[in-house]
């Protein structure tokens, strides 16, 4: 017996191994980067700090003079300065008595450092001062540093005073790797364009479920389940082309039918109407494709499970209640409905995380225009993660997005076992009681 178990747990490994690393890691890894501000300008790994105009811009609210001192470039006497005083051709006495009597001090202006290199003992002529002055102009912005230990001395060389508080703020403003935060759900829940994706997201799945994939596929199944088995079989195996048909070519073939040279403007044209792409034109237009083309899909896979499911029925069944006279409505309704429980189900919740998920249709045939008519909730999340226009990928934003899809799925799924009644639906029967 230990030994059947052993084997069987060797057996079942690696199908385990699978789906931690493709399924559980996938979600897990998801989940984490939601609560990071990653993006392509911070990367995955740890960054700078550096002062530049926009952490600036965000601070001048919170400490507007620490940043006109931060704007400002300062006079610092300096090695670096002193050194590259030597290719200027100048009085060696000079470089001496700058290291000697004045190294380490900060001047805050260009005319003061100048007026302090006037009173050298050498007495450099005006075109030196300038030159002079000039190996000691320095300024904090734009400069990386390693740690915030760094950043804080060279503000301290730089003769910047500032409170803890505020050398915190503008560490923080200043950083440019990524952080944790939660920043990523309070965008999502205050954004107004997230609102209209999320509304868009509904309708989608909501029309493309209750009038394909689960209605237009039980009428397919029940039609063909009176048809002869050779027709319905053809029927079938034509309606299961949108399917197994590349996604690209399917696509194509739509927009074929609906650009502003294909099928419909052709046709349309004959009576006088200007030829348009009927998929771009307006948002009512594109949402009847894109409906339509997820539809077709959707439906092939639902009529496979409810013809399986039909044909699990006894045929007992049917042949009595034809001898009781019922009519095909009241077969439907009082043989085949009740029994279509599950396989509803199951479809319903399938079809609906599928609808949730999927926006490789989208995607091509609209990109989620016109505007942003036809942006869905998963093809947001791509679009801000993966492939935008700005060109600074969003990649924690993206995952946060994803993973309120995630949550959206299971409470989804949860409600679907409730109004299907899933525990009566796999109790034991009660004639085994």
């Amino acid at each position: 017996m230990r030994t059947s178990r052993t084997l069987g747990l060797v057996m079942i490994a690696p199908a385990a191994l699978m789906i931690l690393l493709f399924f559980l890691m996938p979600v897990v890894l998801t989940a984490v980067f939601s609560f990071t501000s990653m993006t392509t300008a911070t990367g995955i790994s740890g960054g700078a700090y550096q002062v530049t105009p926009n952490s600036l811009i965000a601070l001048k609210d919170e400490m507007p003079d620490v940043v006109q001192q931060l704007t400002e470039p300062r006079y610092v006497i300096d090695e670096d300065g002193i050194k590259g005083l030597e290719g200027l051709g100048l009085e060696p006495g000079i470089a001496k008595e700058l290291h000697e009597k004045h190294l380490g001090e900060v001047f805050p202006s260009r005319r003061e450092a100048e007026r302090m290199i006037k009173d050298l003992e050498d007495r450099p002529s005006t075109r030196e001062v300038k030159q002079i002055s000039e190996q000691f102009n320095r300024s904090v912005a734009n400069l990386r540093f390693s740690n915030k230990e760094e950043l804080f001395a060279s503000l301290d060389k730089f003769g910047i005073k500032m409170t803890p508080e505020q050398k915190e703020s503008l560490a923080k403003a200043t950083y440019t790797g990524w952080s944790w935060t939660t920043e990523n759900f309070s965008r999502i829940a205050s954004s107004p364009d997230m609102a209209q994706v999320l509304f868009n997201t509904l309708l989608y799945v909501a029309l493309v479920l209750v009038l394909f994939n689960t209605s237009y596929a039980m009428l397919l199944a029940i039609w063909t389940h009176y048809m002869p088995d050779a027709p319905a079989a053809i029927f079938r195996s034509v309606w299961l082309l949108p399917r197994i048909t590349p996604v690209v070519i399917y696509v194509l073939m739509w927009k074929w039918l609906a650009w502003d040279t294909g099928f419909i403007s052709t046709l349309m044209s004959k009576f006088g109407y200007p030829p348009k792409n009927y998929l771009l034109d307006n948002a009512y237009n594109a949402w009847f494709f894109v409906v339509l083309i997820n539809g077709f899909i959707g439906a092939s896979m639902g009529m496979l499970v409810f013809s399986s499911a039909l044909k699990a029925i006894p045929k007992s069944q049917f042949f009595a209640s034809e001898v009781d006279g019922a009519s095909r409505w009241q077969q439907i309704r009082y043989i085949i409905l009740p029994q279509m429980r599950w396989p509803i189900l199951f479809v319903t919740c399938y079809q609906t995380l599928s609808l949730l998920a999927s926006f490789n249709e989208i995607l091509l045939s609209t990109r989620g225009g016109p505007g942003k008519a036809t942006e869905v909730w998963s093809l947001a999340a791509y679009h801000t993660a993966l492939n935008n226009y700005a060109g600074n990928l969003e990649y924690g934003l993206g995952a946060a997005m994803a993973l309120v899809l995630v949550a959206i799925g299971i409470i989804l799924s949860l409600a679907y076992l409730r109004v299907f009644n899933y525990a009566a639906l796999v109790a034991r029967p009660l004639i085994e009681d």
